[in-house]
């Protein structure tokens, strides 16, 4: 096994892994004000209303098929009575969906961002090397999808996946991405480079939930003056801390 090989499906997974996390912390801890996704939407929302749904629901169905192809083994589906033939056609067919649905919808973000002056204006240059990383991962991943569905194809479930779950069993197969086709090794590079990227991006608002709007208070609007207007007040509404017009 040479350096370079060592240097990719070792140190490389482990290092990305390790800045994903602790990036993640740090971002929290010292920019919890930057911890956003810099929103465009009032600046134009007719290319937002295509490019958005797209390009985030084709890539959640994306994570959910990265997560069932390279976290559940063979032997398991094996044994549910799922075939080879029949994991293969599902695979290809709701990857290439997802994959097309997700380029489009970031072909329409990046045009939006491009040609619409005040949302060009917000773009910073984290962004346009994030969008690079971006690009690069979708369509290496959509391009091996593509090419999965050639009656040569050369499959991932003997090669890459196992080599991603002994990553999280703390003993690194790398000898298995040797056998792996280049399109594979490609798309696992710039995936664990734009994990390692993510934290310091706007892509940290994946992470964000808004828990805390279920038990905020009521926020409460008060006057200070007695009567507003020249209407009286209609029947029913009492003011807050005054009296009734």
């Amino acid at each position: 096994m040479s350096a370079l090989e060592i240097l990719l499906w070792v140190v490389l997974p482990y290092v990305s892994l390790a800045i994903f996390i602790g990036g993640h912390i740090w971002r929290y801890k010292y920019d919890k004000f930057g911890w956003t996704t810099r929103s465009s939407q009032l600046y134009e929302r007719k290319l937002l209303r295509w490019g958005s749904p797209l390009f985030h629901f084709g890539i959640l169905a994306a994570l959910i098929g990265h997560v069932a192809g390279l976290g559940i083994p063979k032997s398991w589906t094996d044994a549910v009575g799922i075939s080879e033939a029949m994991y293969h056609a599902m695979a290809v067919g709701i990857g290439a969906i997802a994959g097309f649905c997700t380029l489009a919808g970031l072909a329409i973000l990046i045009y939006r961002r491009r040609t619409v002056g005040p949302v060009f204006s917000a773009t910073t240059k984290n962004d346009k090397f994030m969008y690079v990383f971006l690009t690069v991962t979708i369509l290496t991943g959509l391009t091996n999808t593509v090419l999965g569905a050639l009656p040569d194809h050369v499959g991932y479930r003997e090669t890459v996946s196992p080599w991603f779950r002994s990553i999280f069993y703390f003993n690194p197969q790398a000898e298995l991405m040797a056998d792996a086709a280049l399109g594979f090794k490609v798309h696992a590079v710039s995936a664990l480079l734009l994990f390692a990227i993510w934290p310091f991006t706007r892509l940290v608002h994946v992470f964000s939930a808004p828990l805390g709007y279920f038990t905020r208070p009521y926020i409460v609007y008060r006057s200070r003056d007695q009567h507003l207007g020249n209407r009286a007040t209609p029947r029913g509404w009492d003011r807050v801390g005054g009296p009734r017009s």
